[in-house]
Formats: structure tokens, sequence, C-alpha cells
């Protein structure tokens, strides 16, 4: 059921088509627009598909864009909680675009995810590369990385992490409670710089009020830490690795990629035709510097090779 509010995304998708459709195993409330080759655009926490307000509509001119709530976060529900946190892994989430794209006609497709969203697409690339054309991931290292790495300096700045893990319903309860604080704390500063509109922050924070979002955070973060994890093991004891091309992004104002090296080099571990750049921007990439963020995008989904 799409939760009143979830769209309240302004004016700049009313080019677009809103709908909901299925997933692997839930309803994906999504917005399609534009023509030409599909690219599919997979948002972050605590976000929602508005996060693309400001590249959708400039790549809707050469491609048709997709751009849904994952499942547990916007208008998308969550799915069921379960001990082992699978329903809501990158695997099930990667299974949703896989079955949302088919539905809509599309069997190969190119894939672009921020935050979540590019661990999402990350899992996709690599559990489903017949559909997976290329894959742009926005300021993230692969999940294994991230928590194999962990020290004091990352635990700081992303220590939601290790929050929202917690075991139900805990972490679900203090959100519910002041649920205003937390969102003002994760994208205050945004909203004060303009980065984010005050339309985008009414967005996301009517998704944020509905106590079944703040569940499917916490169970993503979950699947995250345990789950998710598995798979990556797997992945690595079997020497899997992303074959489409990839760019990678990264904000170098983002504080935590001061501890994890040299970004490319890592992802050279996991992929095989890799590319990218940091960019004049923080965390947010497609909310502080869109231009920039575009400027990168458009050549690297418009190379058909």
């Amino acid at each position: 059921m799409i939760v009143a509010g979830a769209w309240h995304d302004g004016a700049v998708f009313d080019a677009f088509q809103r709908g909901c459709a299925d997933g692997a195993a839930t309803e994906l409330a999504y917005v399609i627009g534009g023509s030409g080759p599909p690219v599919v655009l997979l948002h972050g926490f605590p976000q929602t598909h508005v996060m693309w307000r400001s590249t959708a509509p400039a790549l809707a001119e050469t491609h048709t864009v997709v751009a849904p709530d994952l499942r547990g976060y916007g208008a998308s529900p969550a799915p069921p909680s379960a001990p082992d946190h699978a329903p809501a892994s990158f695997r099930m989430m990667a299974a949703d675009v896989v079955a949302l794209m088919a539905g809509l006609g599309f069997e190969r497709f190119a894939v672009v995810g921020h935050d979540r969203g590019a661990r999402v697409a990350h899992r996709l690339a690599l559990d489903h590369p017949e559909r997976v054309q290329r894959a742009a991931l926005l300021d993230i290292l692969p999940t294994i990385e991230m928590y194999e790495q962990a020290d004091r300096e990352f635990a700081t700045h992303y220590w939601h992490w290790f929050f929202l893990i917690q075991p139900a319903p805990f972490p679900e309860r203090l959100i519910i409670a002041s649920v205003e604080t937390v969102m003002h704390g994760a994208l205050g500063p945004l909203l004060a710089s303009g980065a984010v509109s005050a339309d985008a922050y009414a967005a996301y924070l009517a998704a944020a009020r509905d106590p079944d979002v703040v569940r499917g955070w916490c169970e993503d973060y979950r699947a995250a830490a345990t789950i998710d994890l598995e798979h990556d093991r797997a992945d690595r004891a079997a020497g899997r690795r992303v074959g489409c091309p990839l760019l990678v992004l990264w904000g170098v104002r983002n504080p935590v990629w001061d501890g994890f090296g040299d970004v490319l080099a890592v992802w050279r571990q996991y992929a095989t035709d890799v590319r990218g750049e940091a960019i004049a921007s923080g965390h947010f990439l497609p909310e502080e510097a869109p231009d920039a963020t575009l400027e990168r995008l458009r050549p690297f989904l418009s190379d058909q090779r």
C-alpha cells in the first residue's frame, strides 16, 4: 500500500508516471519517465526515489528512467522480519529490481545506485550479470570491506550502522519516539545548505513517520551485518567478481574515505572493469553535487560498448 505523503515528490516528477508493481516478494512503488535505453536508479538511506529529483529528469532526456523505492523504504512495504534477516538482504532487493524491470519489459538495463542502493546494485551485478549492462556505484565500498576495515573513525561517522543492527525492537522504538530528531540529524545539514529542498525533506519525513519503514531500515542494516556478509564471503571465496563496466564515484568531503585508502584499488579486487573518481561533494552526491554527478553518469551510461 502506498504511504500517504510518500509521493510528496514535487513538480519535478510530474512528467513521470507513478506506479506500484511486483518485485520478487513484495510490491515496489516506482516512477518511470523518458525514453531510450533503460536505467534504474536506486536510492540510499534514509531516503526514497525522491533523492533523484535533480538527476532523473536530465537522464530521462536520453534514457528510460525507473526509480523505485527499495523494499522497506518510502512507499514500498517492508518484508516480514526473519531470524536470518534474509527477506531484507541485498540479494532479495536485487531480485526485486529484476522482477520490476522485467515486468516493465526490460530484460537488460543499466543501474545507478547511491548508498544502500549502490549495495543493491553491487549484488545485482553479481547475481544477475545477464541483466546488468553497466553499473554506477556512488559513495560506497563493498559491504564486507567496510565491516572488516572498520575503526573508530568509521564507527564515529557511520554510527547508525551499529545502532540500527541492534535487536528489535530497541532501535525501532527509539527512532519512532523521536523521528524528527533522527531525520534532522541525518539530513538537517543538507536542508540548511539547500541540497535537500523543503519538499524533498517533507517526503523523506513523511515516509519515516511510518513504523513499518523504520522496521524496514533496521532490517536492511541487520541483514547487511549478517546474511549479506555471508553472501560476500562466499563470493570472495569463489572468486566471483562484477564483470560489467563499473563506474565508482565518491565524495571527497566524506571523511570516512580517509581511512580506506585507494577506493578504486579496492574496487578492482571485486570487479574486472573499473573506472571512477572523487568529486567535490559529501556523501549525498546526487543531491549535493547533481551537476558533477550527471557529468560523469551521462557518458558512462551512453557508452553502449
